[in-house]
């Protein structure tokens, strides 16, 4: 009998206040029912990422916002992901640090609603242009995402917690060893030392790294 081969473990640090990181984490859910791989999903936290190395998000440089408008365009039809840049006005004042921390909250006590919390959050804010930092909207995306009633309140309670407040720094701070400037950041641990891409158009890269073959967006397999 042939020996069956161990899977590659695949990180995606992610934060949903980033529109690729969507991209990325949809493909990456498409291919982990293709690939031999173990994929890990990572919330972190980008405004930690970006302050400690001085890279600035599109919504802070002009050119770059106009060119993700269209450029989020094109790959929502490509891979058929409803993502969406809600106005630059509007993107900027959203506060992130409670989503992430109830995604590490439920990383923590309740990883198998992780995927499907993740997408919720990302269809409010880079979809339907809705708030994700109150408490009553991160309780209607966990109710979304098929979280059960009685355990929404422990998870949104958690929020404050020393531990879950820790736990996102260490990814953060992890996601920074690795060399991560931005989201979405993946590893593809096929060496002793990981391999580190950055962005949402890096998988026939990624498949070559892994010994696997990309077989497009996979557009049968979308969520939508």
């Amino acid at each position: 009998m042939a020996a069956t081969r161990s899977r590659k473990v695949v990180e995606l640090f992610y934060d949903v206040i980033s529109p690729y990181s969507w991209v990325a984490f949809e493909v990456l859910c498409r291919y982990q029912m293709r690939w031999n791989i173990d994929l890990q999903l990572r919330p972190f936290f980008i405004g930690g990422v970006f302050k400690e190395t001085g890279n600035k998000p599109p919504g802070l440089v002009a050119a770059k916002y106009a060119y993700v408008q269209h450029d989020l365009k094109r790959l929502a039809d490509f891979y058929k992901i409803p993502v969406k840049m809600p106005p630059m006005e509007r993107l900027m004042k959203r506060e992130n640090v409670n989503s992430n921390r109830l995604l590490t909250a439920v990383n923590l006590d309740c990883p198998e609603h992780l995927e499907n919390l993740s997408r919720e959050l990302w269809m409010r804010v880079m979809s339907r242009d809705q708030d994700i930092s109150q408490p009553a909207s991160l309780e209607t995306a966990a109710t979304a995402a098929g979280i059960p009633s009685d355990t929404t309140p422990q998870l949104l309670s958690r929020i404050n917690d020393d531990d879950v407040k820790a736990a996102l720094k260490a990814t953060t701070n992890q996601a920074l060893s690795y060399g991560a400037f931005g989201a979405p950041t993946i590893l593809a641990h096929v060496t002793e030392t990981p391999v580190m891409l950055w962005g949402s158009d890096r998988f026939p890269l990624l498949a070559h790294i892994l010994g696997e073959q990309w077989e497009g967006p996979l557009t049968e397999m979308a969520k939508y």
